[in-house]
């Protein structure tokens, strides 16, 4: 499939003062690529204030209209804390649009975790991995894939409990 209903971009934090951090920036602007291609004609931002008072997805909404995407086209998802409430809450926007097809929008290191939780959900999905930072060394790279790793084998060993880790509907 080369063309989907919206572009998902996964959150990460902003820096403390509203700035897009390297990791985040590098996302949003693969996902404003993406949109650029024509791969979908919806950004959907998704991520609250979960790691500091910056609220995710506004930071990146604010990026990807600097970058030349309509406002019109840009949703911006507040709520999601976690990556698995990140897929739940898109999700739920693609459905009150009656969408049921996205590409997601990550770092390499995130992909993996991610796919497992996308699984979960009745859209169809596929990941997309956005370039690492050059000002992100290899120490930075490897502790994300260390990190990673560990929550990935976590929901390969106990699974995936919708009813634990999100929100009532």
């Amino acid at each position: 499939r080369t063309q989907f209903d919206a572009i998902i971009v996964l959150g990460f934090p902003a820096n403390a003062d509203g700035t897009p951090s390297p990791e985040q920036r590098a996302r949003v602007l693969e996902g404003v690529r993406e949109f650029r291609r024509g791969v979908a004609s919806h950004l959907i931002v998704t991520g609250a204030a979960a790691h500091n008072s910056q609220v995710e997805a506004v930071v990146m909404g604010r990026l990807a209209e600097a970058e030349g995407v309509p406002r019109t086209a840009i949703i911006e998802e507040p709520q999601a804390h976690d990556t698995i409430q990140n897929a739940f809450y898109s999700v739920r926007i693609m459905q009150q649009q009656g969408w049921r097809s996205a590409e997601v929008v990550s770092s390499p290191s995130h992909l993996p975790r991610a796919s497992l939780i996308f699984r979960h959900f009745p859209i169809e999905w596929r990941m997309h991995p956005a370039p690492w930072p050059a000002e992100l060394g290899m120490a930075y790279r490897t502790a994300l894939y260390i990190h990673e790793a560990r929550y990935t084998a976590r929901l390969r060993l106990w699974g995936f409990k919708p009813n634990v880790f999100l929100p009532p509907a």
